[in-house]
């Protein structure tokens, strides 16, 4: 359900969505319905599963840090370097871009950037 979830600039929304999916699914492992009224930490505990927005942070990190550790001649970094200041956008809100979910995550963590030249930490 999160395959390739590291490349995507989630919002709160979706994150919603799939927790509400993997409660679904949680649930139904166990034999439960919302009918039985069993509160989600309940069920989380009893089945051994993290928040869906532990592991959605922990594979964006994993990824940043891959592609930081990658030579600045590689295609995946050379995007990071492209410049799209002349390209007009629409109205409205700008979209949520994935540095910026990088960003957030870093500091729900308390976690510098320069950490990911060494994988161990």
């Amino acid at each position: 359900m999160i395959y390739g979830a590291e490349c995507w600039p989630a919002k709160k929304k979706h994150t919603n969505k799939i927790n509400v999916a993997e409660m679904r699914m949680l649930r139904w492992m166990c034999g439960y319905t919302r009918k039985d009224r069993m509160k989600n930490e309940y069920i989380r505990k009893k089945v051994g599963v993290a928040l869906i927005e532990d592991k959605l942070r922990e594979s964006r990190l994993r990824w940043f840090g891959h592609l930081n550790r990658r030579p600045i001649e590689a295609p995946v970094r050379k995007i990071e370097l492209l410049d799209f200041a002349h390209v007009q956008r629409g109205r409205g809100r700008p979209k949520k871009t994935w540095q910026e979910t990088i960003r957030s995550d870093l500091s729900y963590l308390n976690l510098d950037k320069n950490l990911v030249t060494d994988r161990a930490q």
